[in-house]
């Protein structure tokens, strides 16, 4: 293809003034980067292999696949692509990369069989989606969390008129609606902080610390205000904004790296990242669910709640200090997961 500049969404290539700008606004990138989206523009519709690119970009240099890799990602990064859903580059696996963004260039059209057009997703549906990934994954965490304490507590005797399938029944809706909501709170604070369009990955750790802190907030108070209507009393050892926010801003973290690192580690920083916010929680004095169960069983004497067994899993007689440590790293682990495995769900069906 000619040289010239080329226009593609809200960007204009100029390979003879080595400039890429977007919106007019110079876009930094370093020569050889720079070299290789050339490449990938000139030659738009067609797979550009990675000895191409070794021949022409690096012209010879000895490199690893990493260095691709790394330039690859880093135009994606700055064009705001994505990987698991392209706009402008496609992976070819094993094989190398294709531009497949609508292009025009100044001094002529690029054949449309060269460039097949991609309707992209408006931002708002795009939004939705993140909201409802949030949820779907914060009910999965929630439905997950319940069956574990649930069957732990049904293995207990809990008196007349509480049967094993009653515990298990209460244990897996309390906890699968804690979970909708906090998973609720953390999409659509991801999904408001990232529109019109997607940003640097701190931007959906800040969207979802804001969302967990206020949904938290939200449900603690709620929580509050009908057990003081119910029992004229209520705990002041449960979950709320803190833990909300310290949870939502890591798993916003883990949200944030999909578009930079594969799928599946994506979903091992969600466990890490929401593990270690867990057990940030339990070093600033806070808890997530079995600590909130714990507190009320301990603040009403009569309750027939005991999280006993769930203490003998961890090797103690009772819900012990082991015990308030590692519930939190697990719930923590499987709440960041589950959301982003979600958003990774959605990420991959959309067109």
């Amino acid at each position: 293809m000619a040289a010239g500049r080329f226009h593609f969404d809200r960007f204009q290539l100029d390979p003879d003034d080595r400039l890429l700008t977007c919106d007019g606004a110079p876009v930094e990138l370093n020569a050889r980067y720079l070299d290789a989206l050339t490449l990938l523009v000139r030659e738009a519709g067609k797979l550009v292999s990675k000895d191409r690119f070794l021949e022409e970009v690096w012209r010879g240099v000895p490199v690893t696949d990493e260095a691709l890799t790394q330039c690859i990602r880093t135009l994606r990064r700055q064009l705001g692509d994505d990987a698991a859903r392209p706009r402008f580059i496609e992976t070819v696996p094993k094989h190398g990369y294709r531009f497949i963004a609508p292009l025009e260039a100044a001094d002529e059209a690029i054949s449309p069989s060269l460039a097949p057009v991609i309707t992209p997703v408006p931002a708002w549906r795009q939004a939705l989606l993140v909201v409802a990934a949030g949820a779907g994954g914060g009910a999965a965490a929630g439905g997950f969390g319940g069956l574990f304490y649930g069957f732990a507590g049904a293995s207990q005797s809990q008196g007349p008129g509480m049967g094993s399938s009653s515990v298990l029944a209460v244990m897996v809706s309390v906890c699968l609606l804690t979970g909708l909501a906090g998973g609720l709170g953390v999409g659509a604070g991801i999904a408001a902080f990232n529109l019109p369009k997607a940003r640097p990955w701190y931007w959906s750790l800040i969207g979802g610390a804001v969302g967990g802190m206020v949904i938290g907030a939200v449900v603690k108070l709620l929580g509050l205000d009908a057990f003081n209507l119910l029992f004229g009393r209520a705990p002041d050892q449960i979950a709320g904004g803190l833990e909300g926010m310290i949870l939502g801003g890591a798993t916003g973290l883990a949200a944030g790296l999909i578009r930079y690192v594969s799928p599946g580690r994506a979903l091992a920083a969600a466990a890490l990242l929401g593990g270690l916010a867990g057990l940030a929680i339990t070093a600033m004095n806070g808890r997530l669910m079995a600590g909130s169960l714990d507190a009320l069983a301990r603040q009403f004497p009569d309750s027939r709640l005991s999280l006993q067994p769930l203490g003998k899993l961890f090797g103690e007689a009772a819900f012990g200090p082991i015990s308030r440590i590692g519930t939190p790293g697990l719930e923590g682990a499987l709440f960041a997961a589950c959301i982003v495995g979600a958003i990774l769900y959605v990420r991959r069906r959309l067109p």
